[in-house]
């Protein structure tokens, strides 16, 4: 039963040397049990101390201890995030096994968060809407009272400013607008997503010549999706012009850094993506070496009207979101200095 089960588990003697391990806890750990049999607990955990501290404290204490939430790097170099339990065994009163499990919560974590942004996302986007009613319905006023003003005026410097009434009207209401995100239904359809990110690579090399450097690893044995291009294409071109403009903005006064923009494809087996488990899922990573998103930014940077360049209007990840939304998809990022990834992830199984 040991053998089957999906949670890690270890046995380690009176000494804390590893006795057992099932084939959970060797694909946890990413080690094989001949190659930790025999070994203490400063071995089997030597990338992280706070594990063989519980065990010993479990063995001079005779008491169970369970952490949560524990960051475990791995020997790959990987850091997962893992629930710790370890409980004593005892035999005439003292300590003879330690039995520890191990559950790994990363995913668990995630779909925490997703959801917990999900409805964020949901709640500002309704306010949003309310805001939007509010705004246009003055504005379309104004606009018509400007062009009726207009037509009364023969004086045309007095026509300029009317003019600008109804530029300004007419730009305020795009703006409101663009904050709602998009709301016209998609253009569904097969679609090749290499084939929307060889696009993107075509306008960014015309946009920034010679200014950035990007590179390809695709998975050309990845199927179709159904999607809208055109939407897609956005998604991708939003995410890369942000990534070029922070890797400028930072190289400029460096040592001659190349910037470098990184496109990869692969397909992901059973992922969650809000309530439903899909069978396989496209994962579409944008990756660059800017300077990464500031910390003060990171929780709120898919929010509307949320930038941190001068002359950003925020909207360009919102409309990110609201478009990967609509295709039942899922979007998130890591980001530190020096590396920046975004991943996408599109169902391709229905």
């Amino acid at each position: 039963m040991v053998e089957n089960m999906e949670t890690a588990v270890l046995l380690f003697d009176e000494e804390l040397k590893l006795k057992a391990i099932n084939p959970a806890a060797e694909n946890l750990l990413q080690a094989s049990f001949r190659k930790l049999l025999g070994h203490d607990q400063d071995h089997v955990f030597q990338h992280n101390r706070e594990c063989a501290d519980i065990l010993t404290t479990t063995l001079k204490e005779n008491r169970p201890i369970t952490e949560r939430e524990i960051h475990l790097k791995l020997i790959t170099g990987n850091t997962i995030t893992i629930d710790f339990a370890a409980t004593p065994l005892n035999r005439a009163q003292e300590v003879s096994e330690i039995i520890v499990e191990i559950t790994q919560v990363d995913r668990l974590l995630r779909l925490a968060r997703d959801s917990h942004l999900q409805e964020q996302y949901e709640a500002t986007r309704q306010i949003l809407k309310g805001i939007a009613h509010e705004i246009k319905n003055p504005l379309g006023g104004l606009r018509g009272a400007a062009q009726l003003l207009d037509m009364e005026l023969e004086d045309e410097t007095l026509k300029e400013y009317t003019n600008v009434i109804i530029m300004e009207a007419d730009r305020l209401s795009n703006l409101v607008d663009r904050m709602v995100g998009p709301n016209k239904p998609l253009n569904l359809q097969p679609v090749n997503i290499h084939a929307c990110l060889e696009h993107v690579r075509t306008l960014m090399k015309a946009e920034f010549p010679e200014m950035v450097n990007i590179e390809t690893n695709y998975d050309p044995s990845l199927p179709e999706i159904v999607g809208d291009q055109d939407a897609l294409t956005q998604v991708i071109l939003n995410i890369s012009r942000n990534a070029v403009h922070a890797m400028l903005d930072a190289h400029e006064a460096s040592t001659g850094m190349p910037n470098t923009l990184r496109f990869s494809t692969r397909a992901v087996g059973r992922f969650t993506i809000g309530s439903i488990v899909h069978r396989q899922v496209l994962q579409l990573d944008i990756e660059d070496n800017g300077p990464g998103i500031p910390e003060k930014l990171q929780a709120s940077v898919f929010y509307p009207l949320i930038t941190g360049k001068p002359e950003g209007t925020g909207l360009g990840l919102s409309i990110v979101q609201s478009i990967i939304n609509q295709h039942d998809g899922l979007v998130e990022f890591a980001s530190q200095s020096g590396k920046t990834v975004f991943s996408i992830f599109l169902p391709l199984v229905k």
